[in-house]
Formats: C-alpha cells, structure tokens, sequence
C-alpha cells in the first residue's frame, strides 16, 4: 500500500488536463461577467438616445 501511495503521489500524468479545464472555466466565466456588463451598459445607452432622440420633436 505504501508503494502505491508514494506512485500515486509522484504520478503527473492528467496535471496538464486539469489546468486547461480550469483554465478554460475561467475564460468562460470571465466572458460570461463581461457580457453582461456590456449588455447592461449597451442598454442604458440605447436607452439615453431614444429618450435623446424622443426630445427633438423633429418628427
């Protein structure tokens, strides 16, 4: 048992694997924040200008 646990301790093979899905989960979860910061922000502006545009009774 002992020999198996020093094996199993010194053994790397899947570390590479396990960085790029946290890696990967990372990128994702940044892009999901940003996505929402944009979209929340890119409706407030679209809101500014049709209230903007709303004001100029041109039409």
């Amino acid at each position: 048992m002992q020999e198996f646990l020093e094996f199993f301790r010194h053994d790397e093979t899947g570390a590479v694997t396990v960085d790029w899905v946290v890696i990967t989960a990372a990128v994702v979860g940044m892009s999901a924040i940003s996505f929402f910061v944009i979209e929340d922000n890119g409706t407030a502006l679209m809101n500014s200008a049709a209230t903007a545009v709303a004001d100029q009774d041109d039409f």
